[in-house]
């Protein structure tokens, strides 16, 4: 009797495969026929493969459910094809398309038979259920003592309940002896600070995403409070409150004790259905169409699961070749220790004759009578092994194995399996690695572009050091350190230190500081360093030796957690630029975990750009310091005390970081009672004006000083300046010279030659020009001038500007020589510093942006008389 039904129509294209692979599982498993789900997808994919692709139609597909069984119908419009008959003595090869499908209903199903019609071709397959008590959704055989699954005495299953955002809301106390964290230490906090997830960053589900999916189930790590990761395996279902607030829930066992929440493994069974002979199902026929092929992480994982489990092994592993094929890569292991998970590396030939080659074969009954066989089981107690290439057209693609910890376990027979089930998986795990090769390839080029604008956007060598760091951390590493070379002599020098974890920076920072660092070596591509982790564990071991003999007083702790975030793969990049080595980019992974290839070139692309970077960065600072030094030549020393006389000066250069513009000044004695000053401004900036700045102040004290008088030295330095050729720059000066008077006055002689007038406040508040206008210098050669005497009565005060000044503008406003004789007004009474102070002041805040020329200021006071 028929208790329910579903039927679908897929179109002839090849998507419509795995469509229907979707909707067998999905039917059956909302029926709660889980027990026969991989048989029915199995067989359904085959059928509708036929009719899809080979006899190039539409496949109907229907869904019947009875009291006992399930049956599925295959029907395609191409009843005139015929079914492919076969000699029942003539061996069929695996690969043989032809009549694979119906191969396979007799291997699989209860019953199956062919309907044909005028219009249709139905091919349909009954699936028994196994028998179960009443309301059991899914039961598995009694089984004997020895053949149940091992567990601790007290089982402890983890309960972690995580909000929308991934905060974790729920620690029960099982997660808490498990882990070492309290609840009220990791409550609030997201649960990925403490889960070490097995995928490559960029490509499958990460863990934000895995808990948001309805149900996920797997394997990978938590952190716990010692630093060290453990392996759990986990399943998670997503919920909601009462309110239709979501969150999820995940139950978390140790991975050797996954058999506590794991659906169990088929095996090999003998099925009785229905009077008709006993058969033997093969679960590896369920890779084909599961898991997604372009989820390659899944895909692997569940690989090497169903391998161990259609084996009855004790671990599993597949590794996939490098593209030269001279290396394979270990890209998902089950039962094996966590160091041997992820992204070690073996040769693909590691010895002579057939069993030291990956490309074919091999069949080890007992590894310790041939010691070093297969490197990647030394030390994890396994004794017997099965190994079988990986090949997409006659190309080495990868390497699966299985195998247990007694011996005499595997022939040639479970060799044979196990390749036809590779053979079946490789071009889905090509497919796979390609596509997650080329979403690794945009991503790569995504963050080298957005690393190269980050280094360029900086010439300061700290930010870069800095930056280096922050981007490889942890995009590509779990730690960094940058090492600095200074020149040929110089030793390699600690220069920056970052960690994904804050708290774990100044223990590694501490720790490499008592290594030495690493040889130079120029050579291209990461190289592995293992002094760090040596070091590292050397230091946690001696901590716990002590912590034992001096009780409490020691705690190795922090010695340990060090240890454990440098205890994985670290390798050291050279940072080359113009061909010399100036540093060292180190990069290092938490316990036991290893670098990807494609990581390694990622940083070695990435350490390149770094270098330039940072040479750069040494080159602006370098330049900067001699630039800055020699625009502190081009200004005075410092300023003479006058006597009689205040004297104050503002000086400041536009652009950043210079400190000398075509701006200048200079106040010096010239003989007893005598003093000159000047202010000046050479046209153009730059390496140019700044000679001129030189010259003409240097000039100027030393012809002063030879007894010229103004206009004569002037006059000189304007013949000097033309000497310079194209080199030289036409100037506007203002030179006086000032003697202090016993009445407390203060005579003085000025000449102004092109440039702004000299303003003489008074003590009444009068302001009028000091000086008569002339002719600037370094245009005309047979220049004459005359100076003009000026005398300052006690409270008078005398205002020199550039034009940096009287040139400040704010749209089409300028302050111009009247808005600087104004504020000049307001300054009666007030000392040379505070004229300064105010006209600066003014000009500052008469626009809204920032002053974009160089501006010099200087004042002279003569102070009133004391009674």
């Amino acid at each position: 009797m028929i208790t329910a039904r579903a039927a679908a129509t897929f179109e002839p294209v090849g998507r419509s495969v795995a469509t229907a692979r979707a909707f067998v599982r999905d039917t059956l498993q909302g029926w709660g026929f889980s027990e026969v789900v991989d048989d029915a997808v199995v067989l359904t994919s085959e059928l509708v493969t036929n009719a899809v692709v080979h006899a190039g139609t539409a496949a109907d597909v229907q869904c019947l459910r009875y009291e006992s069984a399930v049956r599925i119908e295959v029907a395609d419009r191409y009843p005139e094809r015929d079914l492919p008959l076969h000699d029942a003595k003539k061996q069929i090869h695996p690969d043989h398309e032809g009549g694979r499908g119906l191969l396979l209903c007799s291997a699989l199903a209860s019953r199956w038979g062919v309907e044909y019609t005028a219009a249709n071709k139905h091919v349909w397959f009954r699936l028994d259920l196994p028998q179960r008590p009443a309301g059991t959704r899914s039961a598995g055989p009694a089984l004997p003592v020895q053949a149940l699954p091992l567990a601790d005495e007290r089982v402890r299953v983890a309960v972690v309940q995580v909000d929308r955002a991934g905060i974790i809301i729920r620690w029960n106390q099982d997660a808490a002896e498990l882990f070492g964290h309290l609840g009220e230490q990791v409550t609030g906090k997201p649960l990925g600070d403490f889960a070490a997830w097995p995928q490559t960053p960029g490509t499958g589900h990460g863990i934000a995403e895995a808990l948001r999916l309805s149900r996920w189930e797997g394997s990978y790590g938590i952190r716990g409070a010692d630093g060290r990761t453990l392996p759990v395996y986990g399943t998670h279902l997503r919920v909601r409150d009462s309110s239709g607030e979501p969150s999820t829930v995940c139950l978390l066992v140790r991975e050797d004790e996954r058999a506590v929440l794991q659906n169990p493994g088929r095996g090999m069974i003998t099925v009785e259905g229905g009077g008709e002979r006993g058969k033997v199902v093969d679960p590896f026929e369920s890779f084909i169409g599961s898991p997604a092929p372009d989820d390659l992480d899944g895909l692997l994982q569940r690989t090497v699961e169903r391998a161990r489990d259609m084996l009855d092994g004790d671990a599993a592993y597949l590794l996939l070749a490098t593209d030269d094929e001279t290396e394979l890569e270990v890209r998902a292991s089950t039962g094996l220790p966590s160091a041997r998970q992820r992204f070690a590396r073996v040769p693909v030939e590691a010895g002579t004759g057939r069993y030291g080659s990956a490309r074919m074969p091999a069949v080890h009954e007992d590894l310790t009578a041939v010691p070093g066989a297969v490197p990647l089981l030394a030390g994890t107690g396994m004794r017997s092994i099965v190994t079988v290439p990986l090949k997409v057209e006659g190309r080495l693609t990868g390497s699966l194995g299985v195998a247990a910890e007694s011996p005499g376990r595997y022939t040639n027979e479970e060799a044979l399996r196990l390749q036809f089930a590779a053979d079946r998986i490789a071009l889905a795990v090509e497919s796979a690695r390609l596509t997650e090769l080329e979403r690794l390839r945009r991503g790569s080029l995504s963050f080298l572009v957005e690393a190269s604008d980050l280094l360029a956007g900086t010439l300061e060598r700290d930010q870069t050091l800095a930056l280096m760091a922050q981007m490889t951390v942890p995009t590509l590493a779990s730690w960094c350190a940058v090492y600095t070379i200074a020149d040929q002599a110089s030793e390699p020098e600690l220069a920056f230190v970052l960690h994904e974890d804050e708290d774990r920076i100044d223990g590694i920072k501490a720790l490499l500081s008592r290594v030495a660092p690493p040889d130079p070596d120029p050579t291209p591509g990461a190289r592995v360093w293992t002094a760090p982790a040596d070091a590292a564990h050397s230091t946690a071991l001696r901590a716990s030796l002590r912590s034992l003999g001096l009780g409490e007083a020691a705690r190795p702790g922090t010695a340990l957690a060090t240890a454990a975030a440098v205890g994985g793969e670290t390798v050291v990049l050279p940072l080359v630029a113009r061909n010399r080595v100036i540093g060292m980019l180190t990069l290092g992974r938490s316990a036991d975990e290893r670098f990807r290839q494609e990581i390694l070139e990622l940083a070695e692309d990435l350490s390149r750009r770094a270098a330039l970077a940072l040479d750069n960065a040494r080159l602006y600072s370098e330049r900067t310091a001699i630039s800055q030094s020699l625009q502190r030549s081009l200004l005075p020393p410092g300023l003479p005390a006058i006597p009689g006389v205040e004297v104050e000066v503002v000086y400041r250069a536009a652009g950043e970081g210079n400190e000398v513009g075509g701006d200048f000044y200079d106040v010096f004695p010239i003989r007893d009672g005598c003093w000159g000053f000047a202010i000046g401004d050479v046209c153009g900036t730059g390496p140019e004006a700044a000679a001129v700045t030189g010259l003409a102040r240097h000039a100027l004290r030393l012809l002063a000083r030879e007894g010229f008088s103004g206009p004569s030295v002037l006059e000189r330095l304007n013949a000097a300046i033309l000497d310079e050729g194209a080199r030289s720059r036409f100037l506007t000066l203002l030179y006086g010279e000032m003697w202090p008077q016993s009445d407390g006055s203060a005579v003085l002689k000025v000449v102004c030659a092109g440039h702004p007038l000299p303003l003489r406040l008074r003590q009444s508040g009068v302001v009028e020009p000091a000086a008569e206008p002339q002719p600037l210098l370094g245009v005309i050669e047979d220049l004459e001038l005359v100076e003009q005497t000026v005398t300052l009565d006690p409270g008078d005060v005398l205002l020199c500007v550039t034009d940096g000044v009287t040139e400040r503008r704010e749209g089409t406003r300028m302050l111009g020589d009247d808005g600087l004789a104004d504020v000049l007004a307001t300054c009666t009474g007030l000392t040379a510093g505070a004229v300064a102070a105010r006209i600066q002041r003014a000009v500052e805040r008469f626009a809204s942006d920032a002053p974009s020329d160089d501006m010099a200021i200087l004042a002279m006071r003569v102070p009133e008389l004391t009674a």
